[in-house]
């Protein structure tokens, strides 16, 4: 199938219960699906570096959807076989439960279940942990009959990405407005520095202060003539002091 072109601005970000109620539920009842958008692909014979070469949807975000169908490990068992030829999926977390919101004024009910992976490059336990992430949903819809519930665990859906490379792209798209802050941040320090220099420097004469003086002049000279008393009090100590030695060298010199 030919990749779908959508218009410009428009990304494909279901939330877990559109993912589990709409797409994963019609895809194991065999329902028409309005857009198909996610293709079927056996994810564990595939590396995760090479799974967007075949997602259906070009786009710039660094996810893709996948339907997998589940491939067993053992023949009578329950667990899935995970392991690719370059390394293996790991389960980390508990599952958690996919809730499904009714219309009405009705509590919401689990329809399926979303499990948490990580991969892991060699074999384990000797694994070394990447930054490659998938989301596994599952259908379990108790509200099902009987032969609904017998192919539910068919088919799961996948959703692969890469935790670096999505946070690279939330920065990406925060970087604008993280610069537009700073700079209305910058502008405020700056209005508020103004105005404490402004308040600092000026002050307005007090209305009891005939115009031309100000109280801050007269107490300068208060303390200029304070000064000047001071100062006068240690010349006046000083002279005494050297008009004594004076004489008493005269005394000296006479004798």
């Amino acid at each position: 199938m030919a990749p779908v072109g959508l218009p410009p601005g428009f990304r494909f970000h279901p939330t877990d219960e559109e993912l589990v109620n709409y797409y994963l539920k019609r895809k194991i009842h065999g329902l028409h699906i309005e857009l198909d958008i996610i293709p079927e692909v056996d994810l564990y014979k595939c590396e995760p570096w090479d799974l967007a070469e075949k997602s259906f949807l070009p786009s710039r975000d660094p996810e893709w959807y996948f339907f997998g169908p589940r491939d067993r490990k053992y023949p009578n068992g329950f667990r899935t076989n995970r392991a690719t030829r370059a390394g293996y999926w790991k389960s980390t977390g508990k599952d958690r439960r996919v809730m499904m919101h009714a219309a009405g004024a009705g509590a919401p009910r689990a329809i399926g279940m979303k499990k948490t992976l990580v991969y892991y490059r060699g074999r384990a336990p000797q694994g070394v942990r990447t930054d490659w992430v998938m989301h596994e949903y599952r259908l379990d819809d108790k509200a099902d009959s009987d032969d609904t519930i017998a192919i539910q665990d068919t088919y799961a859906l996948c959703r692969v990405f890469k935790k670096n490379a999505i946070c690279a792209e939330v920065e990406e798209l925060q970087e604008g407005q993280c610069s537009m802050a700073l700079l209305e941040g910058a502008c405020q320090q700056l209005l508020a520095g103004s105005r404490g220099t402004s308040q600092e420097y000026y002050q307005t004469p007090s209305p009891d202060v005939p115009v031309g003086s100000t109280s801050g002049t007269a107490d300068a000279d208060d303390d200029a003539d304070k000064d000047d008393s001071w100062m006068q009090f240690i010349s006046d100590d000083a002279w005494c002091s050297s008009n004594a030695e004076d004489s008493t060298s005269c005394v000296a010199l006479a004798g």
